[in-house]
């Protein structure tokens, strides 16, 4: 069984660290869990690894958050993945930081990347694992707030969030995806 397992960001070194890159964060992760290594493809950067059976294809797309549809698309088509079997990483405002949710489908939510990969796909029913970064900023500062890195106080609680996305990964290839929702979601 195939997996292609993306994760949203910007490419980048300011935007390494940032709250919007919570995607590349988780998967760097996981290819970390995975011992996967990390090479520059067409459009992102790929790694490949396997769990329990299933392989696992790791995509960065380096098009930017607005043009995620192209990567995710392309990649879909090289690997022959199925919709079902795509998980998106995406940051979420609306979540508390570290927070996870998985869902199997759904609304972009107002996330660019996730607007991108909708219109690109022409459909929404793919999953996502949705990790929360808190909404700690004025109105109007949205922009600057997701743009910015953690902050020092996040840091423990934000790195135990990203081992636990990347387990949560795991769990969704391993499991059937509405028994590793109850379980993702449940903490």
């Amino acid at each position: 069984m195939k997996y292609l397992i993306v994760g949203l960001g910007n490419p980048g070194e300011e935007y390494e660290k940032t709250r919007h890159n919570a995607g590349f964060l988780v998967l760097d992760k996981l290819a970390s869990k995975l011992g996967a290594e990390w090479k520059s493809e067409r459009h992102g950067w790929i790694a490949r690894g396997s769990h329990k059976g299933r392989q696992l294809i790791l995509l960065k797309p380096n098009t930017y958050m607005n043009l995620s549809g192209k990567a995710v698309s392309y990649w879909m088509q090289m690997d022959k993945v199925k919709p079902e079997n795509t998980l998106v990483i995406l940051d979420d405002l609306a979540l508390p930081t570290g927070k996870l949710r998985l869902r199997l489908n759904g609304s972009d939510g107002g996330h660019n990347g996730l607007r991108s990969i909708d219109s690109t796909l022409g459909m929404n029913k793919y999953p996502r694992l949705r990790f929360g970064i808190g909404k700690d900023f004025f109105p109007g500062k949205q922009v600057e707030y997701v743009l910015a890195p953690f902050k020092k106080e996040e840091e423990q609680e934000v790195e135990e969030a990203l081992i636990k996305a990347a387990d949560s990964v795991l769990l969704f290839a391993t499991f059937a995806p509405g028994l590793a929702m109850t379980q993702i979601n449940a903490s």
